[in-house]
């Protein structure tokens, strides 16, 4: 089974182009929605409010908003954060790729999949990149966001940059090129190793 990282900054589109592996009938495990899903467990919710403080669990759950204040606000706290969730979400996708070892192909859609590192264990990875004007404006349509918290979010991902040196495919997400004709080329060539 070949095992592909997709990754791109907030708003760079990383999750449409999952969905158009999807349509290509690819499983895609989506990492930050595991993610979410973990902060709930109690274990994660032990070593969070060790983190954190109990403050930010309320009585509906984790008060999303809060953790997002603190951490992109203290990157040691971030840092910490990180250390705790992205390996229970490294165990959580090997065991969703075994549990399809029919498939000759996956996909693992991750945020932050250069920062963490994980992407090594990956046979190839795709960035999806965009104008950063343009990410800021998706982000503030899609999410209830001020301007500068976006930003603030933005400064703590890695650069464009950074991320092409390590990226085997890049997409450009600029809503002026066509995507499908880039995806299925990806697509072709990694089919080509299976």
């Amino acid at each position: 089974m070949i095992k592909i990282g997709l990754t791109g900054g907030i708003g760079s589109g990383k999750t449409h182009i999952a969905n158009i592996f999807i349509e290509l009938g690819i499983p895609v495990f989506n990492a930050d929605q595991v993610a979410k899903s973990l902060y709930d467990q109690p274990e994660v919710k032990h070593e969070v409010c060790s983190i954190l403080g109990s403050g930010v669990y309320q009585s509906y759950g984790l008060d999303r908003n809060l953790v997002a204040k603190i951490i992109f606000n203290n990157p040691e706290k971030l840092e910490s954060l990180n250390k705790v969730i992205h390996p229970a979400v490294e165990k959580k996708f090997l065991y969703w790729a075994d549990s399809l070892s029919g498939k000759s192909l996956v996909i693992k859609e991750a945020a932050i999949l250069f920062e963490t590192g994980n992407y090594r264990s990956l046979d190839y990875n795709i960035l999806v990149v965009a104008p950063q004007k343009l990410r800021l404006k998706r982000v503030l349509e899609r999410d209830r966001l001020s301007k500068s918290e976006v930003q603030r979010r933005m400064k703590n991902q890695w650069s464009d940059e950074k991320k092409k040196g390590l990226a085997d495919f890049i997409i450009n997400n600029n809503e002026t090129e066509l995507l499908l004709p880039v995806v299925l080329e990806i697509y072709d060539k990694v089919l080509v190793a299976v």
